[in-house]
Protein backbone atom coordinates (compact mmCIF):
# COMPACT_ATOMS: atom_id res chain seq x y z
CA UNK A 1 0.00 0.00 0.00
CA UNK A 2 3.04 2.44 0.87
CA UNK A 3 4.96 1.50 -2.36
CA UNK A 4 1.51 2.05 -4.75
CA UNK A 5 0.59 5.57 -2.53
CA UNK A 6 4.60 6.67 -3.26
CA UNK A 7 4.32 6.13 -7.01
CA UNK A 8 0.63 7.71 -7.13
CA UNK A 9 2.62 11.05 -5.48
CA UNK A 10 5.46 10.69 -7.54
CA UNK A 11 3.38 10.28 -10.86
CA UNK A 12 1.18 13.54 -9.60
CA UNK A 13 4.57 15.20 -9.21
CA UNK A 14 5.45 14.58 -12.76
CA UNK A 15 1.93 15.33 -13.75
CA UNK A 16 1.98 18.83 -12.24
CA UNK A 17 5.31 19.50 -14.41
CA UNK A 18 3.76 18.04 -17.19
CA UNK A 19 1.31 20.31 -17.13
CA UNK A 20 3.83 23.51 -16.19
CA UNK A 21 5.07 22.49 -20.01
CA UNK A 22 1.63 22.24 -21.83
CA UNK A 23 0.79 25.43 -19.81
CA UNK A 24 -3.14 24.99 -19.22
CA UNK A 25 -3.64 21.21 -18.44
CA UNK A 26 -3.74 20.72 -14.60
CA UNK A 27 -4.27 17.64 -12.13
CA UNK A 28 -7.18 20.14 -10.17
CA UNK A 29 -8.75 21.48 -13.52
CA UNK A 30 -12.37 20.06 -12.23
CA UNK A 31 -11.75 20.61 -8.39
CA UNK A 32 -14.45 22.92 -8.70
CA UNK A 33 -16.54 22.47 -11.82
CA UNK A 34 -16.58 19.15 -11.71
CA UNK A 35 -15.35 17.31 -8.24
CA UNK A 36 -16.85 14.10 -8.93
CA UNK A 37 -15.64 13.38 -12.39
CA UNK A 38 -13.06 11.15 -11.45
CA UNK A 39 -15.37 8.86 -8.99
CA UNK A 40 -18.09 8.76 -12.16
CA UNK A 41 -15.33 7.60 -14.91
CA UNK A 42 -14.07 4.90 -11.93
CA UNK A 43 -17.56 3.35 -11.69
CA UNK A 44 -18.54 3.34 -15.20
CA UNK A 45 -15.23 1.63 -16.32
CA UNK A 46 -15.36 -0.68 -13.23
CA UNK A 47 -18.69 -1.92 -13.88
CA UNK A 48 -17.51 -2.61 -18.18
CA UNK A 49 -14.61 -4.53 -16.84
CA UNK A 50 -16.60 -6.79 -14.66
CA UNK A 51 -19.02 -7.32 -17.84
CA UNK A 52 -16.05 -7.92 -19.80
CA UNK A 53 -12.19 -7.61 -18.53
CA UNK A 54 -10.78 -7.41 -22.02
CA UNK A 55 -12.95 -3.92 -22.55
CA UNK A 56 -9.32 -2.52 -20.47
CA UNK A 57 -7.42 -3.36 -23.05
CA UNK A 58 -9.41 -1.92 -25.50
CA UNK A 59 -10.11 1.78 -23.58
CA UNK A 60 -6.35 2.22 -23.49
CA UNK A 61 -5.50 1.03 -27.55
CA UNK A 62 -8.44 3.87 -28.23
CA UNK A 63 -6.77 6.70 -25.93
CA UNK A 64 -3.33 5.32 -27.82
CA UNK A 65 -5.22 5.81 -31.50
CA UNK A 66 -6.61 8.97 -30.41
CA UNK A 67 -3.75 10.71 -28.86
CA UNK A 68 -1.60 9.61 -31.91
CA UNK A 69 -4.07 11.51 -34.68
CA UNK A 70 -3.77 15.12 -34.44
CA UNK A 71 -3.68 14.69 -30.92
CA UNK A 72 -5.61 13.88 -27.44
CA UNK A 73 -8.60 15.61 -29.02
CA UNK A 74 -11.01 12.48 -28.82
CA UNK A 75 -11.29 12.72 -32.65
CA UNK A 76 -11.41 8.98 -32.89
CA UNK A 77 -15.12 9.32 -30.99
CA UNK A 78 -16.33 10.95 -33.92
CA UNK A 79 -18.98 9.14 -35.83
CA UNK A 80 -19.17 10.11 -39.90
CA UNK A 81 -20.54 13.01 -40.80
CA UNK A 82 -21.04 16.03 -43.24
CA UNK A 83 -17.42 17.38 -43.45
CA UNK A 84 -15.97 13.70 -40.73
CA UNK A 85 -14.49 11.62 -42.16
CA UNK A 86 -14.49 8.88 -39.50
CA UNK A 87 -11.33 7.93 -38.08
CA UNK A 88 -13.11 4.57 -37.12
CA UNK A 89 -12.88 3.49 -40.70
CA UNK A 90 -8.91 3.36 -40.86
CA UNK A 91 -7.17 0.24 -41.45
CA UNK A 92 -5.82 -0.06 -37.61
CA UNK A 93 -9.63 1.06 -36.16
CA UNK A 94 -12.09 -0.85 -38.37
CA UNK A 95 -13.90 -3.78 -36.73
CA UNK A 96 -11.02 -3.94 -34.43
CA UNK A 97 -11.52 -0.34 -32.45
CA UNK A 98 -13.87 -0.57 -29.30
CA UNK A 99 -14.99 0.77 -26.09
CA UNK A 100 -17.29 3.49 -27.60
CA UNK A 101 -20.28 2.29 -25.75
CA UNK A 102 -18.73 2.40 -22.59
CA UNK A 103 -17.22 6.07 -23.54
CA UNK A 104 -20.74 7.42 -23.99
CA UNK A 105 -22.12 5.73 -20.78
CA UNK A 106 -19.08 7.62 -18.86
CA UNK A 107 -20.54 10.83 -20.82
CA UNK A 108 -24.10 10.34 -20.18
CA UNK A 109 -23.71 10.37 -16.08
CA UNK A 110 -21.28 13.09 -16.26
CA UNK A 111 -23.20 15.40 -18.20
CA UNK A 112 -25.95 14.90 -15.57
CA UNK A 113 -23.36 15.98 -12.85
CA UNK A 114 -21.68 18.68 -14.63
CA UNK A 115 -23.56 19.61 -17.61
CA UNK A 116 -21.39 20.77 -20.38
CA UNK A 117 -18.30 20.93 -18.60
CA UNK A 118 -15.91 17.68 -18.71
CA UNK A 119 -14.61 17.18 -22.37
CA UNK A 120 -14.79 13.55 -24.23
CA UNK A 121 -11.21 13.75 -24.44
CA UNK A 122 -10.44 14.01 -20.68
CA UNK A 123 -12.76 11.22 -19.93
CA UNK A 124 -11.04 9.16 -22.40
CA UNK A 125 -7.80 9.75 -20.87
CA UNK A 126 -9.33 8.58 -17.32
CA UNK A 127 -11.10 5.75 -18.41
CA UNK A 128 -7.36 4.66 -20.04
CA UNK A 129 -6.22 5.35 -16.25
CA UNK A 130 -8.73 3.35 -14.85
CA UNK A 131 -8.53 0.57 -17.16
CA UNK A 132 -4.76 0.25 -16.11
CA UNK A 133 -5.14 0.30 -12.64
CA UNK A 134 -8.67 -2.04 -12.35
CA UNK A 135 -6.65 -4.03 -14.01
CA UNK A 136 -3.91 -4.57 -11.13
CA UNK A 137 -1.67 -2.25 -13.01
CA UNK A 138 0.02 1.07 -11.64
CA UNK A 139 -2.27 4.36 -10.89
CA UNK A 140 -1.14 8.31 -11.38
CA UNK A 141 -2.83 11.64 -11.71
CA UNK A 142 -4.07 12.44 -15.09
CA UNK A 143 -3.20 15.97 -16.16
CA UNK A 144 -6.94 17.35 -17.45
CA UNK A 145 -8.37 20.29 -19.47
CA UNK A 146 -8.47 19.06 -22.67
CA UNK A 147 -10.76 20.18 -25.22
CA UNK A 148 -12.72 18.17 -28.08
CA UNK A 149 -12.28 18.74 -31.70
CA UNK A 150 -14.67 19.57 -34.42
CA UNK A 151 -12.76 17.48 -37.05
CA UNK A 152 -11.75 13.99 -37.66
CA UNK A 153 -8.24 13.06 -39.73
CA UNK A 154 -8.80 9.87 -41.29
CA UNK A 155 -5.79 10.15 -43.55
CA UNK A 156 -3.75 10.43 -40.59
CA UNK A 157 -5.10 7.49 -38.81
CA UNK A 158 -4.54 5.43 -41.74
CA UNK A 159 -0.60 5.81 -40.80
CA UNK A 160 -1.23 4.55 -36.53
CA UNK A 161 1.72 1.87 -36.36
CA UNK A 162 1.07 -1.40 -37.94
CA UNK A 163 1.65 -5.05 -36.44
CA UNK A 164 3.93 -5.46 -39.11
CA UNK A 165 6.11 -2.56 -38.41
CA UNK A 166 10.12 -3.07 -38.26
CA UNK A 167 12.00 -1.58 -34.93
CA UNK A 168 12.93 1.58 -36.85
CA UNK A 169 9.56 1.94 -38.17
CA UNK A 170 8.00 2.17 -34.58
CA UNK A 171 10.39 4.20 -33.53
CA UNK A 172 9.69 7.00 -36.28
CA UNK A 173 6.68 7.00 -35.54
CA UNK A 174 6.77 7.49 -31.88
CA UNK A 175 9.30 10.08 -32.47
CA UNK A 176 7.14 11.63 -34.99
CA UNK A 177 4.68 12.62 -32.06
CA UNK A 178 8.18 13.28 -29.45
CA UNK A 179 8.14 10.08 -27.60
CA UNK A 180 11.40 8.11 -27.05
CA UNK A 181 12.42 4.82 -27.74
CA UNK A 182 12.09 4.29 -23.60
CA UNK A 183 8.13 5.76 -24.01
CA UNK A 184 7.70 2.91 -27.04
CA UNK A 185 9.15 0.05 -24.69
CA UNK A 186 6.67 0.95 -22.10
CA UNK A 187 3.69 1.92 -23.98
CA UNK A 188 3.82 -1.50 -25.71
CA UNK A 189 3.82 -2.83 -22.59
CA UNK A 190 -0.08 -2.36 -22.56
CA UNK A 191 -0.15 -5.82 -24.31
CA UNK A 192 -0.15 -7.59 -21.39
CA UNK A 193 -3.99 -7.71 -21.72
CA UNK A 194 -5.95 -7.62 -24.47
CA UNK A 195 -6.47 -9.66 -28.09
CA UNK A 196 -5.36 -9.55 -31.62
CA UNK A 197 -7.13 -10.59 -34.53
CA UNK A 198 -5.40 -14.07 -36.94
CA UNK A 199 -4.79 -11.52 -39.43
CA UNK A 200 -2.69 -9.19 -38.08
CA UNK A 201 -0.41 -11.99 -36.62
CA UNK A 202 -0.59 -14.55 -39.37
CA UNK A 203 2.21 -14.23 -41.05
CA UNK A 204 4.26 -14.60 -37.87
CA UNK A 205 3.07 -17.46 -36.99
CA UNK A 206 2.94 -19.26 -40.20
CA UNK A 207 6.67 -18.98 -40.67
CA UNK A 208 7.14 -15.14 -41.62
CA UNK A 209 9.33 -14.45 -38.91
CA UNK A 210 12.38 -16.92 -38.01
CA UNK A 211 12.33 -15.42 -34.07
CA UNK A 212 9.73 -16.80 -32.81
CA UNK A 213 9.30 -20.13 -30.58
CA UNK A 214 8.50 -23.17 -32.08
CA UNK A 215 6.20 -25.00 -29.77
CA UNK A 216 4.28 -20.75 -29.22
CA UNK A 217 4.04 -20.69 -33.24
CA UNK A 218 1.85 -23.87 -33.12
CA UNK A 219 0.06 -22.96 -30.32
CA UNK A 220 -1.13 -19.52 -32.22
CA UNK A 221 -1.53 -21.74 -35.36
CA UNK A 222 -4.93 -23.26 -33.69
CA UNK A 223 -6.89 -20.21 -33.67
CA UNK A 224 -5.51 -18.58 -37.20
CA UNK A 225 -5.05 -21.31 -39.51
CA UNK A 226 -3.30 -20.85 -43.22
CA UNK A 227 -6.51 -19.64 -44.93
CA UNK A 228 -10.06 -17.97 -43.01
CA UNK A 229 -10.23 -16.96 -39.55
CA UNK A 230 -9.00 -13.74 -39.80
CA UNK A 231 -11.18 -12.29 -37.12
CA UNK A 232 -10.35 -15.00 -34.75
CA UNK A 233 -8.58 -13.10 -31.69
CA UNK A 234 -5.55 -14.78 -29.52
CA UNK A 235 -5.01 -12.82 -25.85
CA UNK A 236 -1.51 -10.70 -26.84
CA UNK A 237 0.07 -11.84 -23.25
CA UNK A 238 0.10 -15.77 -22.68
CA UNK A 239 -1.00 -16.71 -19.83
CA UNK A 240 -4.23 -14.77 -20.37
CA UNK A 241 -5.00 -13.92 -17.05
CA UNK A 242 -6.44 -10.39 -17.95
CA UNK A 243 -4.06 -8.87 -15.24
CA UNK A 244 -1.83 -6.33 -16.25
CA UNK A 245 1.80 -7.37 -15.37
CA UNK A 246 5.05 -7.24 -16.72
CA UNK A 247 4.08 -10.82 -18.69
CA UNK A 248 4.46 -9.18 -22.03
CA UNK A 249 8.42 -8.58 -21.41
CA UNK A 250 8.98 -12.01 -20.37
CA UNK A 251 7.15 -13.67 -23.26
CA UNK A 252 9.45 -11.07 -25.30
CA UNK A 253 12.41 -12.51 -24.27
CA UNK A 254 11.35 -16.07 -24.76
CA UNK A 255 10.56 -15.31 -28.57
CA UNK A 256 6.44 -15.11 -27.30
CA UNK A 257 5.60 -11.88 -28.84
CA UNK A 258 2.71 -12.83 -30.89
CA UNK A 259 2.49 -9.89 -33.26
CA UNK A 260 5.66 -8.90 -35.29
CA UNK A 261 5.97 -5.41 -33.69
CA UNK A 262 5.96 -6.87 -30.49
CA UNK A 263 8.98 -9.04 -30.92
CA UNK A 264 10.75 -6.51 -32.62
CA UNK A 265 11.54 -4.87 -29.20
CA UNK A 266 13.82 -7.64 -28.22
CA UNK A 267 15.70 -8.56 -31.54
CA UNK A 268 18.95 -7.39 -31.22
CA UNK A 269 18.10 -4.22 -30.87
CA UNK A 270 18.37 -0.73 -28.97
CA UNK A 271 15.09 -1.50 -27.16
CA UNK A 272 16.72 -5.10 -25.78
CA UNK A 273 17.88 -3.97 -22.65
CA UNK A 274 14.69 -2.83 -21.31
CA UNK A 275 12.69 -5.58 -22.20
CA UNK A 276 14.68 -7.25 -20.17
CA UNK A 277 14.80 -4.78 -17.30
CA UNK A 278 11.11 -5.18 -17.40
CA UNK A 279 10.97 -8.60 -17.66
CA UNK A 280 12.62 -8.52 -14.20
CA UNK A 281 11.21 -5.55 -12.47
CA UNK A 282 7.75 -4.94 -12.51
CA UNK A 283 7.71 -2.23 -10.28
CA UNK A 284 10.10 -0.25 -12.71
CA UNK A 285 7.63 -0.98 -15.55
CA UNK A 286 4.68 0.16 -13.67
CA UNK A 287 6.48 3.97 -12.47
CA UNK A 288 7.83 4.50 -16.10
CA UNK A 289 4.39 3.11 -17.48
CA UNK A 290 2.88 5.72 -15.58
CA UNK A 291 4.96 8.27 -16.34
CA UNK A 292 4.97 7.91 -20.29
CA UNK A 293 1.35 7.64 -20.40
CA UNK A 294 0.67 11.39 -18.93
CA UNK A 295 3.54 12.21 -21.62
CA UNK A 296 1.17 10.48 -24.25
CA UNK A 297 -1.85 12.51 -22.91
CA UNK A 298 0.04 15.59 -23.72
CA UNK A 299 0.26 14.93 -26.99
CA UNK A 300 -1.56 17.91 -29.04
CA UNK A 301 -4.19 18.68 -26.68
CA UNK A 302 -6.26 21.60 -27.62
CA UNK A 303 -6.87 23.68 -24.33
CA UNK A 304 -8.70 27.13 -23.79
CA UNK A 305 -10.80 28.56 -26.17
CA UNK A 306 -9.61 26.15 -28.34
CA UNK A 307 -12.22 22.92 -29.76
CA UNK A 308 -14.87 22.31 -27.79
CA UNK A 309 -16.74 20.69 -25.16
CA UNK A 310 -18.96 18.38 -26.69
CA UNK A 311 -22.12 17.26 -25.34
CA UNK A 312 -22.37 13.94 -27.30
CA UNK A 313 -18.48 12.23 -27.72
CA UNK A 314 -20.04 10.82 -31.30
CA UNK A 315 -20.97 14.00 -32.90
CA UNK A 316 -19.77 18.14 -32.82
CA UNK A 317 -22.30 20.15 -31.00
Amino acid sequence: MASSTKLFATVCLLALLSCSVQGQLSTTFYARSCKNVEQIVRSVVAQALRKEARMGASIVRLFFHDCFVQGCDASILLDAAPGIATEKNAFGNINSARGFEVIDAIKQQVERACKATVSCADILALAARDSVSLLGGPNWAMPLGRRDSRTANLGEANQLPAPFFSLSQLNASFAAKGLNFQDLTVLSGAHTVGSAICSAFKNRVWGGDSNIESSFALQSRQTCPTSGGDTQLSPLTIPNTNRFSNQYYKNLVARRGLLHSDQELFNGGFTDALVRKYSNDAKSFFNDFARSMVKLGNIGVLTGRSGEVRLNCRKVN
